[in-house]
């Protein structure tokens, strides 16, 4: 199913277990993320998806409205009523990936529904660098679109070390957004898409691998295509 957050009884049982089991500990995160910062408070991260056992984590721009603001959802989510998150469903679904293995992020986490600044994107840095500080069983980050794209690299001009020592892979691919993928020619519609879908695959390859490089020492494997919002 998708957009399910559109369903008042889904939402009130998402929001009721925001504090349980695997997620728990990143969304008190969250509250401090907005308790210490006056651009309010990012949302939340659901239950349904991997909390601190995730595999993958999903980072794009900056909380849309469907997530965010006062008619968001207030998650993070797949099943937010909207065409991007439930893009992005379907693209999880086709490469294998359950949403109980992905953690979902933004470069800035705060909702501003607009492109952030660099200020901002370095304002995203630490929070990143603590949440991934959360996912002890992490093994690759994938970057959707161009201010993703941005945030990762400065992100990485302070972390590189610690994502290579722990050997975490990262992918970065188009956002599922429809200005990232509307475009008059076909064909590049068609590159697009199957930029996500092979960053997915290969996401998902890394997922699958029955053991983790006991060389941590060694550079992550890294896809980068040409991205866009």
């Amino acid at each position: 199913m998708a957009r399910r957050m559109r369903d008042k009884d889904f939402r009130d049982d998402q929001w009721a277990r925001r504090y349980t089991g695997k997620v728990e500990r990143i969304n008190r995160f969250i509250d401090e993320l907005g308790a210490k910062d006056d651009a309010g408070h990012p949302p939340y991260i659901p239950p349904i998806c991997g909390g601190v056992d995730a595999l993958a984590l999903s980072i794009s721009r900056d909380p849309g409205p469907k997530a965010g603001g006062t008619k968001g959802s207030g998650f993070l989510s797949i099943e937010n009523d909207d065409p991007s998150a439930e893009r992005m469903g379907q693209f999880f679904d086709q490469a294998g990936i359950g949403y109980a293995e992905v953690v979902p992020w933004n470069a800035y986490p705060w909702y501003i529904n607009s492109d952030p600044t660099t200020d901002q994107l370095l304002a995203g840095a630490e929070p990143l660098r603590d949440l991934i500080g959360l996912l002890p069983r992490l093994r690759v980050v994938l970057v959707h679109g161009t201010a993703a794209g941005k945030a990762w690299t400065l992100f990485l001009r302070e972390n590189r070390d610690l994502i290579e020592r722990r050997g975490i892979v990262w992918l970065s691919t188009y956002h599922t957004s429809r200005q990232a993928l509307q475009t008059p020619d076909r064909a590049e519609r068609e590159l697009r898409e199957a930029s996500i879908r092979n960053a997915l695959a290969l996401a998902a390859s890394v997922m699958r691998a029955p053991s983790w490089p006991a060389d941590n020492s060694r550079p992550p494997s890294r896809q980068t295509e040409a991205d866009t919002e």
